[in-house]
């Protein structure tokens, strides 16, 4: 069993990660420096999060991204499923297919107990938590971030 992000996961959460470190309007260039994200790749993920209304991000000479919302109302289950949607396993375990001729399997309970507890955690495990991210605003800068 293999519990893994896609790239576009990982980098969704890379990027949120910076943008909660560096705490105000950062360029496509920067995150993708500091994350390791390829910057032609970066574009794709970013407007997932901006889809998703976890990212503002401004065009222009002088844009950039931010965070839309305060980073501790940001889940780590909310930045994964904006980028690879739901979550949720809907194929049995055992076949890749569906669940037996009764609707489930013998093992259906189990593995579908693990998924929501997996699920709970990741929805309990805020952006703010992971980061070094101090008090909040939407209109903070970076100079205001330390």
């Amino acid at each position: 069993m293999r519990l893994e992000l896609s790239k576009r996961g990982d980098y969704a959460v890379r990027a949120m990660l910076a943008l909660a470190d560096g705490g105000g309007l950062l360029t496509g260039g920067r995150i993708a420096h500091q994350t390791g994200i390829p910057i032609s790749f970066l574009p794709q993920v970013m407007g997932s999060l901006v889809h998703a209304g976890l990212v503002h991000g401004l065009q222009g000479r002088t844009g950039g991204y931010r965070l839309a919302v305060d980073p501790a109302t940001i889940s780590l289950l909310s930045i994964v499923e904006a980028a690879e949607g739901d979550s949720r396993r809907t194929t049995c375990i055992l076949r890749g297919g569906p669940c037996g001729i009764d609707g489930t399997c013998r093992v259906h309970g189990a593995f579908s107990a693990a998924q929501e507890a997996l699920l709970a955690e990741l929805a309990g495990a805020s952006l703010a938590s992971l980061t070094d991210a101090g008090p909040w605003s939407e209109g903070r800068t970076d100079a205001a971030a330390g």
